[in-house]
């Protein structure tokens, strides 16, 4: 699929803008008919820019029904046709900070330099959606379709608890517009289960929610747990009239329509800039796709001073954010082996921009993953990297599929000198390769120890821990500390001070506190939160180690499985030796820390157990939980009936929500974790 200008673009016009309308044509009815796009929205977006671009440079060339002057799609068939009083415009673009001073400049000259106040809301990423009613019931619920005429999809909408059916205290006619979508905990939810049934998983929240109300029955759309936020009115018979957008706002919520707290009023294009590089910082904070920021001008009479084009009014905009979905070749599937033998494949990719870097290799997550996305080698397909989060493959594009392209087939044998045979453990999704001798294990176990999340070894990254290997100066992490300058310094790239600075920070590291230790080996199901309250309450790496499974349960936090599986651990006669080894080689394992790491803090969580799943802006994983713990609180890894909280972020496990949801503990978005830590009180809505 070619998303930029094709060549021969510029000596051929013509040819190329046939071709983009075709492509556009086609991908238009995709999205807005069918929910069933094949590429991102920043692909689509580069070629409707493109086209506008021909055709404004070859005005003769132009054309009325061109995709690029046209909005949405087509209603469909399958649903009765409704005519909208009063059209749904979709909206011009500024996809960087240059074009939305552009637009704010046309804005200021076309309104004479009065004052104007600015409204930016967060575009979610939903289905548009028209809700009249008149004498107070909702009569029609319908899709934008073409603007003019849409889908009318009045019983499923009813089926969504943000909408009310009725409405106290109403003008006669009301049409109530905003957007319907799927919360990201749902559709993780969801996902989740399709997973376990073995059912097709849904792309992303945007088409399942479209797909969802576009179902014939209605208690499917039910099922889907749909959300709203209404954003403007439309048409309005009677009752008192409002001035500005945000009055409008202000009685759409006052006949109890949900409208988004994150709507802000601004009285310079400067506090408007600084609203939209905000929202792409925190874009994952929340648990609902945003696409961009539209901004409008609050005032209804310099709205209508100003008028509109076509196709989309001259009053607002729609800022897009940078794109962390693009298309590129799927060259090959390979496999990599982590320190427990966990076997994951991932993506080896034509390198793309996306999510504000380029990326070559993105994770397929497990075998079941490859099966349900049917990926193949050769496949165009859709990358997504959001933020720092590790880049995906999100599915292929089918349409561009090679002609004799096979399934892959997971290999049989680790690619280890070993070739040890890969197994999936019963009532597991993921593969391993169990022999514990595999040098890719190895690897990735002194990589592990070495890490900023365990015993923090500065100098000692993946390139430098694959030398020591290969040269056969480690062959576990116990290795790592008889090395000496001398032999580091005959590593390539290393010189006599590196090599000093290397040991040194070795060194260091003896010193480390026992959770670090702990979690350092790397023992299944044992991560840092619960190294933290097991080294608490036994005071030491060894007597975490020499506990029964039952004692170590007892630890609030950790609970059966980690217990078992610490024990397991130690029950190897390696392991065992690689402990005396550690200890004698100088490593602390009785070092129990204060709170954060010796940083005083009041005791807010004292004796309150805070679970924090997903992504907390400005912190690791590791370091929410430590901040935690250093309030004297503990940070168990699941939900349970003495949970105080759970700090929900981007890419939150759905089962620890839906656990929390049904225990009614209550849930903090990650953006107020800050509030909770310094209060100990769940923050207020």
């Amino acid at each position: 699929m070619t998303s930029g200008a094709s060549e021969g673009s510029e000596s051929d016009p013509m040819a190329r803008i046939a071709e983009l309308r075709t492509e556009l044509a086609r991908h238009n009815r995709l999205y807005h008919e069918l929910d069933d796009p094949e590429i991102p929205d920043a692909e689509f977006d580069l070629m409707v820019n493109e086209l506008r671009r021909l055709e404004s440079q070859n005005p003769d060339l132009a054309a009325a029904d061109s995709p690029g002057a046209v909005v949405g799609g087509m209603a469909s068939a399958t649903f009765a046709p409704v005519v909208h009083a009063v059209p749904m415009m979709s909206l011009d673009n500024a996809m960087d900070i240059d074009e939305l001073m552009a637009w704010g400049e046309r804005v200021e000259r076309a309104l004479d330099g009065e004052a104007i106040t600015f409204v930016c809301e967060p575009k979610i990423d939903g289905l548009a959606m028209s809700l009249r009613y008149v004498d107070g019931e909702l009569v029609t619920a319908a899709t934008r379709g073409d603007g003019r005429v849409g889908e009318d999809v009045t019983a499923n909408v009813l089926t969504i608890a943000d909408i009310p059916p009725r409405l106290a205290g109403a003008p006669p006619v009301i049409e109530v517009r905003g957007e319907v979508y799927m919360p990201k905990s749902v559709f993780h939810d969801l996902n989740a289960s399709a997973s376990q049934s073995g059912e097709r998983a849904l792309v992303n929240p945007r088409n399942a929610a479209a797909g969802s109300l576009r179902q014939k029955d209605p208690s499917v759309t039910a099922r889907r747990r749909l959300s709203f936020w209404a954003y403007q009115t439309g048409e309005v018979a009677g009752g008192e009239p409002v001035t500005s957008h945000r009055q409008g706002l202000d009685r759409v919520a006052s006949l109890g329509f949900p409208v988004n707290p994150r709507i802000t009023l601004c009285s310079a294009m400067a506090e408007v800039i600084e609203v939209c590089r905000s929202a792409i910082d925190h874009r994952h904070d929340l648990d609902y796709d945003v696409d961009g920021v539209v901004v409008k001008v609050d005032d209804l009479g310099q709205r209508e001073r100003m008028g509109s084009t076509s196709r989309a009014p001259r009053w607002a905009i729609a800022f897009k954010f940078p794109p962390e979905e693009r298309t590129t070749k799927l060259l090959d599937i390979e496999v990599s082996v982590g320190r427990t033998g966990r076997a994951t494949p991932y993506a080896v990719l034509e390198p793309v921009f996306v999510g504000g870097s380029t990326v070559s290799m993105a994770t397929l997550h497990n075998r079941e993953q490859v099966a349900v996305k049917d990926v193949r080698p050769g496949d165009t397909v859709i990358v997504r990297k959001a933020g720092d989060v590790i880049p995906e493959v999100v599915g292929p594009v089918l349409s561009d599929r090679p002609v004799g392209a096979e399934p892959w087939v997971f290999p049989i044998r680790c690619e280890c000198p070993l070739r040890s045979e890969f197994v999936q453990p019963s009532g597991e999704a993921d593969t391993r390769c169990v022999e514990p001798a595999c040098p890719f294990q190895r690897d990735q176990r002194v990589i592990y120890w070495a890490s900023r999340g365990a015993m923090d070894i500065e100098g000692l990254g993946e390139r430098t821990v694959m030398q020591l290997t290969e040269a056969d100066l480690v062959r576990d992490v116990g290795d790592v500390y008889s090395l000496t300058v001398d032999q580091v310094e005959e590593l390539e790239g290393f010189a006599r001070i590196s090599a000093e600075k290397l040991i040194a920070a070795i060194d260091v590291s003896r010193s480390r506190p026992a959770w670090r230790v702990l979690t350092g080996f790397g023992i299944r199901h044992l991560g840092p939160a619960a190294s933290q309250a097991l080294a608490s309450a036994f005071g030491s790496v060894r007597a975490v180690l020499e506990a029964d499974d039952e004692a170590r349960a007892a630890v609030d936090g950790v609970g059966e499985v980690i217990a078992s599986s610490i024990g397991q651990w130690f029950a190897e006669a390696p392991n065992r030796e690689l402990v005396d080894r550690l200890e004698a080689s100088g490593v602390a394992f009785d070092i129990v820390e204060g709170p954060a790491q010796g940083e005083e803090f009041e005791a807010t969580l004292a004796g309150r157990a805070v679970v924090v799943t997903g992504a907390v802006p400005g912190l690791s994983r590791t370091e929410a939980s430590a901040a935690v713990v250093a309030r004297g609180g503990t940070a168990p890894g699941s939900v349970s009936g003495k949970t105080y909280a759970l700090v929900v972020g981007e890419g939150a496990g759905a089962s620890k929500l839906t656990k929390a949801e049904k225990l009614g503990i209550p849930i903090v978005p990650a953006d107020r974790f800050d509030e909770l830590l310094a209060t100990g009180e769940i923050p207020q809505p």
